[in-house]
């Protein structure tokens, strides 16, 4: 009888996924092979070749064409008779509404970015359909159920901001090899390649300002008559020679901290490189498809080697000849892209020859674009197990076993012998602005601030807004849509440029902002603090929120170890007492002795997680 119900439940189920790729490729077999017959798929991205080392529904024949597309087409070669239907979008484009996602039955997240993780939820909870939210880290996984009014929303828990460090440890006191790979990455790379325009210093500069702006300019300008060899030289010796000289004049930074070496081309590369098999005439052809690097014309094929200082020299300046020599259109355009083959050769070469100067040990290309690209390798059996468990959970939801329902955490080293701990999910959590309406409260100077300030930095940026709608009292301040005339967007633009105070509607201290989103149909109210002064290394951004779902961990530590919630270790508490007041249902989640440092790091499914503080699961309620 129960076999009969669950198979009448999947049956007459329509089921909408939201990703195609390493966890929606095992997901939409797995659904196809249990019985669904009514699955629609979302997915914005086309298959690349990094892709089919785990995403086995794709060949390389497919490489360039739509995820979504290619994934039905197979699986429909095996399961002829189910209806699947692709969209290949993107999730938040205005025909995926509200109206949309009420026709079915259950929502399955299979997602690579936070953004689109809390657009989803949102758009769940407000046509009421229940979402199953998963994610994996090379071995490690999650799956958690939502739905609106009995569980925790995707958003009743805070995900730890991404590591950032401060400006002055990239440009002039670099103490580990990230600090290299960023400024590598974000300001060498951006500066020779990226927007010329744009502010970035490249010069570490001593107490008496020897360098100027101008100075800098003239270094990374190429003339037309200019060699490549002479300039990449020429960038070389300002970069990794002069700057650090600069850098050593200030005898105050260095009195408890280690002396860099400054480095000149001459005394790591020969006189020319003629000799060397560094030429731009030969590019490599990795799988068919034609990829420049630099690596086959310097004889290196092994890109978890590791390089010394002469060939990280070398294929630095090979990579930056062959960006003029091959790419020079794209020069001034171009942003660091983790699959550009030259752009992380570059910056990991770069990257390289600055942690030498540094004493910083050096990594391999391989090690480097992790770094650089946030990535934890994925392992497509993580991809497998995680799927069979959001199957699992979508049937309990399809078939009311409420009771039953559970966050299963996938873990890389097994746990009282088991590798799968399931528990039950939270309740929602009463302090969440998404699900529960809870104020937030924002600290900002209202009378420097302008509202583009608040919209870009707070509403689209923090809070996730999409479509914002700002209002103050009665007076509607701001709005974004395509039904809006012409006097009403140029009013708009206007308010943008507007300092808080100075606004139609003035906004001070103790003001009380309604913000809204009408795709998502989220709704929160923001009351606002007038402060003069912030810590510009601290809180650069001139403004704090605060009530964003405070976390149920102790000394107000995070609860989550990423976006996508993964305990790396679950032990049992030997000690706590249990309170009636709360009404969560799972153990408060503490943090272990040893921490590690908060690093932003994204799976090769690009499915993101920021590993902070390993946490430990308790299984008694405990006081929050």
């Amino acid at each position: 009888m129960a076999a009969l119900q669950q198979q009448s439940a999947i049956k007459g189920a329509k089921v909408l996924m939201v990703g195609a790729g390493g966890i929606g490729c095992e997901l939409l077999k797995t659904l196809a092979l249990s019985g669904f017959e009514d699955i629609h798929i979302i997915d914005m991205d086309t298959i690349e070749v990094s892709n089919l080392n785990r995403q086995f529904l794709f060949r390389r024949s497919h490489v360039g064409q739509s995820k979504a597309k290619v994934a039905r087409d197979a699986v429909l070669r095996f399961r002829p008779n189910i209806n699947i239907r692709s969209y290949h979008a993107n999730v938040k484009n205005p025909e995926f509404d509200v109206d949309f996602f009420k026709q079915f039955d259950v929502v399955l997240n299979g997602l690579d970015n936070l953004d689109a993780r809390r657009h989803v939820n949102r758009l769940c909870l407000a046509a009421e359909v229940p979402l199953v939210e998963s994610g994996t880290t090379g071995f490690l996984g999650q799956v958690t159920v939502h739905i609106k009014g009995k569980t925790e929303c995707y958003e009743c828990q805070t995900k730890p901001a991404p590591k950032t460090y401060p400006v002055c440890t990239i440009t002039s006191t670099p103490t580990k090899f990230v600090h290299c790979i960023v400024w590598a990455k974000d300001l060498l790379f951006a500066k020779l390649f990226g927007d010329k325009n744009q502010d970035n210093d490249l010069n570490v500069r001593s107490n008496n300002s020897a360098s100027s702006s101008k100075e800098t300019e003239d270094v990374f300008e190429r003339s037309e008559d200019e060699d490549i060899e002479q300039y990449g030289r020429k960038i070389y010796d300002h970069v990794f020679g002069s700057n650090i000289e600069a850098a050593l004049s200030n005898e105050e930074t260095w009195k408890n901290r280690k002396r860099p070496r400054p480095i000149y081309s001459k005394d790591v590369l020969p006189e020319s490189l003629d000799q060397q098999n560094g030429s731009t005439q030969n590019c490599s052809v990795t799988d068919g498809d034609s990829v420049v690097s630099a690596m086959p014309s310097l004889g290196l094929k092994n890109p978890q080697e590791l390089w010394g200082l002469t060939q990280n020299s070398l294929v630095f300046i090979e990579a930056l000849k062959l960006f003029f020599a091959k790419r020079k259109k794209e020069i001034g355009h171009l942003t660091f892209d983790k699959d550009d083959q030259l752009a992380v050769e570059f910056v990991t070469a770069a990257a390289n020859i600055r942690a030498e100067s540094f004493e910083i040990p050096l990594h391999s290309l391989f090690e480097a674009k992790g770094i650089a690209g946030n990535i934890v390798h994925a392992v497509a059996t993580t991809n497998a197990i995680i799927a069979g468990l959001i199957v699992i959970e979508a049937i309990k939801v399809l078939k009311k076993d409420e009771d039953k329902y559970r966050m299963t955490y996938c873990l890389e080293h097994p746990s009282r012998k088991m590798l799968l701990m399931p528990i039950e999910p939270y309740e929602p959590n009463p302090a969440c602005y998404v699900c529960s309406e809870t104020p937030l409260g924002l600290e900002i100077n209202t009378r420097k601030s302008k509202l583009r300030d608040l919209v870009d930095r707070i509403v689209k940026a923090k809070l996730g807004m999409n479509l914002p709608l700002i209002m103050h009292g009665a007076s509607l301040l701001y709005e974004v849509g395509d039904d809006l005339d012409d006097i009403m967007v140029a009013n708009y633009n206007a308010n943008l440029e507007k300092v808080l105070s100075e606004l139609p509607s003035p906004i001070v201290n103790g003001s009380i902002l309604t913000v809204e989103d009408l795709q998502q149909e989220l709704s929160c109210k923001i009351n606002v603090k007038h402060r003069e002064e912030f810590d510009e290394e601290k809180e650069p951004e001139g403004m704090v929120l605060s009530g964003w779902t405070p976390s149920p961990a102790t000394n107000g530590e995070s609860a989550s170890t990423s976006n996508n919630e993964i305990p790396v270790d679950v032990t049992e508490s030997s000690s706590g007492s249990e309170t009636a007041s709360k009404k969560r249902r799972l153990s408060e989640i503490e943090p272990c002795n040893h921490k590690k440092e908060t690093e932003n790091v994204e799976s090769e499914d690009d499915d993101i997680m920021e590993i902070e503080n390993p946490m430990i699961v308790s299984k008694k309620i405990r006081v929050e």
